[in-house]
């Protein structure tokens, strides 16, 4: 299914699971080691690679972060990821469940 996406999708859908990554402060090193996967699954380049690594440093700008941007062919795509990520470390938190079903909401 990440075949579906192009370049520009493939960096956005990492900016949203980095987001979500962040919904309980901190990133895990379960998470950590899922978005390593997910990036070399989606054969992302060494600039895009740099700035997923900034986002594992500091969240990304909720500001550019608007659901309503992710094509609606993608929905479904992104939610998987992002359920993928909550459920890395074992422990899905309040904060992450609830992020998860504004995010689901605000989608449709």
């Amino acid at each position: 299914m990440l075949e579906q996406l192009d370049r520009r999708d493939r960096l956005r859908l990492v900016e949203f699971v980095c987001s979500f990554a962040w919904a309980d402060l901190e990133i895990q090193p379960e998470e950590r080691v899922f978005i390593s996967r997910l990036i070399r699954r989606l054969d992302l380049d060494e600039e895009e690679d740099l700035q997923i690594q900034q986002w594992l440093d500091r969240p990304p700008r909720l500001d550019d972060l608007d659901p309503m941007t992710i094509p609606p062919a993608h929905r479904r795509i992104f939610v998987e990821e992002i359920e993928g990520l909550i459920e890395a470390d074992g422990e899905v938190s309040d904060e992450e469940r609830d992020s998860l079903e504004i995010f689901k909401q605000l989608l449709g």
